[in-house]
C-alpha cells in the first residue's frame, strides 16, 4: 500500500494521464486487465475524440436523418420521431434489426470503416512529436490554437495513403479538428512525388551544384555564396529546381527551415565574431534575384561592419533603412 501510495503522490511523471487511469483500472479490475479495457479507459476520459463524433453526429448523420424526418432536434437534443407509439417490444425488434445492420456492414467492409481515424501504421517516435510540436511552438499549424485549448495531433503533409514518408519534414501540428477536417481528401496526384523532388534542369547551375556544399537533408543543401557579402555567407536551397520561394512545397519550407537553424549554431560555433543574421529571398527580377533557382541567403552579420545598421533589409530602397521606430 504504501509503495504504490508514494509512487503515485510522488514518483509518478503526470505528462499526461495515462498512469494514474491504468493503475486505476488495474484497481478495480482486481490487479488485471487487458491493454484494450485500459485503452477504453483512457479513451473515455477524451474530449477530443468525443468532439470528432459530435461533429460527425451533427453535420453527417443527423443531417441525412433530420432530412428523412426520421430525428429532430434542438439544439444539442435530438429526438426520435414516433417513439411514444412504441411498444417495448417493437423498441427491441427496432435495436435488433440496428445491429443486424450494423454487423452486416461490418462484416462486408471491416476494419477499413474506421481507417480514418486509425493512428500511423507506424508510431510516430515520443522524440519526433516533440520536436515537431516544438517548432510549431505547440499550436496548430493551420488554425493557431494552443495546446492549452485543443490536444495537437502529429499529421502528414503529404497524406501516408497518398505516398507521403514518415519524414520530420512531412509532419506539421495540427489541432484534432483541423486534422480531421484535413484528413487524406486532398486529390492532388501523389503518383509521381518521388519524380516531382528530382527534377533538375540541365542549364541550372543550381540544380548541378557539387562545391563546397556544406550540410544537407532529404530535401535542401546549403553551400557558401560564390560572391558573399560577409565572409561564411551561405546559400539554402531545395534540391528539386523550382524558380522562388512561392513555389516551395510545404515539406522544402520545412527542410530548408531545419538547415538554416543547424547553419546559424555552427557557423556560430565556428566564428565568435558573428553576432547577427540576415535571412531573406530575392523573388523576381525586379527583386534582385538573377538565379531563378530558388535560394535562400543566410548572411552572417558583425558588430561594426557597416557604419549604420539599423533597418536591416530596408536598405535595399535607398532611403528607407534609417528610421526611427515609434514606440506605442
Amino acid at each position: 500500500m504504501n509503495k504504490l501510495k508514494d509512487f503515485i503522490e510522488k514518483k509518478m511523471s503526470m505528462s499526461h494521464i495515462y498512469q494514474p487511469v491504468m493503475i486505476k483500472v488495474l484497481l478495480e479490475n482486481g490487479g488485471t486487465a487487458d491493454k484494450k479495457t485500459i485503452a477504453q479507459n483512457i479513451l473515455s476520459y477524451d474530449f477530443s475524440q468525443v468532439e470528432y463524433y459530435e461533429g460527425i453526429t451533427n453535420n453527417m448523420v443527423g443531417r441525412v436523418l433530420r432530412k428523412n424526418e426520421v430525428v429532430s432536434r434542438y439544439k444539442n437534443i435530438y429526438d426520435l420521431k414516433l417513439f411514444k407509439d412504441l411498444s417495448s417490444s417493437e423498441i427491441q425488434e427496432l435495436i435488433d434489426l440496428c445491429d443486424q445492420k450494423i454487423e452486416e456492414y461490418i462484416n462486408q467492409r471491416g476494419t477499413k470503416i474506421w481507417e480514418h481515424r486509425r493512428r500511423n501504421r507506424k508510431a510516430i517516435p515520443g522524440s519526433t512529436r516533440y520536436k515537431v510540436l516544438k517548432r510549431a511552438d505547440g499550436r496548430c499549424e493551420l488554425c493557431g490554437i494552443s495546446k492549452e485549448e485543443k490536444a495537437l495531433e502529429v499529421d502528414h503533409i503529404i497524406p501516408k495513403n497518398n505516398g507521403g514518408e514518415d519524414s520530420i519534414d512531412n509532419y506539421q501540428a495540427l489541432c484534432f479538428s483541423c486534422n480531421a477536417n484535413k484528413r487524406d481528401t486532398d486529390d492532388t496526384d501523389f503518383r509521381n512525388l518521388n519524380v516531382k523532388y528530382q527534377t533538375r534542369l540541365s542549364d541550372c547551375i543550381f540544380c548541378n551544384i557539387s562545391r563546397n556544399i556544406i550540410a544537407e537533408n532529404e530535401l535542401s543543401i546549403a553551400f557558401y555564396d560564390k560572391f558573399p557579402v560577409t565572409s561564411k555567407h551561405v546559400l539554402v536551397i531545395p534540391k528539386r529546381h523550382c524558380n522562388d520561394y512561392f513555389e516551395l512545397s510545404q515539406p522544402e519550407i520545412n527542410a530548408m527551415n531545419r538547415l538554416t537553424h543547424e547553419l546559424k549554431t555552427k557557423l556560430s560555433k565556428e566564428d565568435t565574431s558573428i553576432t547577427g543574421y540576415n535571412i531573406g529571398f530575392n523573388t523576381g527580377s525586379d527583386a534582385g534575384q538573377t538565379v531563378f533557382h530558388c535560394h535562400m541567403h543566410l548572411i552572417p552579420r558583425r558588430k561594426g561592419d557597416v557604419e549604420n545598421p539599423i533597418g536591416g533589409v530596408r536598405n535595399l530602397i535607398p532611403g528607407k533603412g534609417d528610421y526611427k521606430p515609434k514606440l506605442h
